[in-house]
């Protein structure tokens, strides 16, 4: 008969396998190309770790930053893939997938932790996220370095409509935002991080972007990170 701790290990494990696969399904249908939820899972595990945080909590981020756009894949709107600026009503409805998205993290496994750093990962320091407004230390931890590290990837990232930001530049915008947008303790741990592959860019040559994809859309802070 398994012991209860094998038990555990092989629950744990059949859950990194879904969870995997509903990140790739979603960095598929948000246009990212390349494993966009994994590179948030890695850099927000680093962070994590900085802050001491637990070996349980931890697993909660990690599962959390895997599933943080199930809501949006779940919702499945055309302007999520379009680029560009949204309209107010297409604004209005994107708030909702950090709602839907805590839903489907309770229905895909995910524990009460991770569908709560699920539902707050695009609150904003100063208070002007969604979609519960919270502010500064009312946002948990977790949730907080889930913004930073999804941030830090959507800018360094390749979306079919906009170039990903070269290492320097993401850097630059993340410290500006740093108090605004972002913790700015997170901010500073995320950029003291030391050299792993996480952090490069996966920018491409203007010249081939153009090629691919003629229109350059303005680059905004509320449109980069959808």
């Amino acid at each position: 008969m398994p012991s209860t701790i094998s038990s555990s290990r092989v629950t744990v494990n059949l859950e990194a396998k879904v969870f995997r696969k509903l990140a790739q399904s979603t960095d598929e249908f948000e246009g990212y190309a390349n494993s966009h939820a994994e590179r948030i899972a890695t850099l927000g595990t680093e962070i994590g770790r900085k802050f001491s945080l637990a070996s349980k909590d931890l697993q909660s981020l990690r599962a959390a930053a895997l599933l943080h756009d199930l809501g949006e894949a779940t919702m499945g709107r055309d302007y999520i893939k379009r680029g560009g600026e949204l309209s107010a009503d297409e604004r209005l409805d994107l708030q909702r997938h950090p709602i839907i998205g805590e839903q489907e993290v309770a229905k895909s496994g995910g524990d009460r932790a991770a569908q709560l750093i699920v539902r707050w990962h695009h609150e904003w320091w100063n208070g002007s996220g969604y979609p519960d407004g919270l502010q500064r230390d009312e946002i948990p931890l977790a949730a907080r370095i889930l913004r930073v590290a999804d941030s830090y990837a959507a800018f360094t990232d390749q979306r079919p409509f906009r170039r990903g930001k070269t290492k320097e530049s993401a850097r630059e915008l993340m410290a500006e935002w740093a108090g605004i947008e972002f913790d700015p303790r997170v901010v500073e741990t995320l950029l003291a991080l030391g050299p792993i592959a996480e952090l490069e860019s996966f920018a491409r040559p203007f010249s081939e972007v153009v090629e691919r994809a003629p229109v350059e859309r303005e680059w905004t802070m509320f449109s980069s990170f959808r």
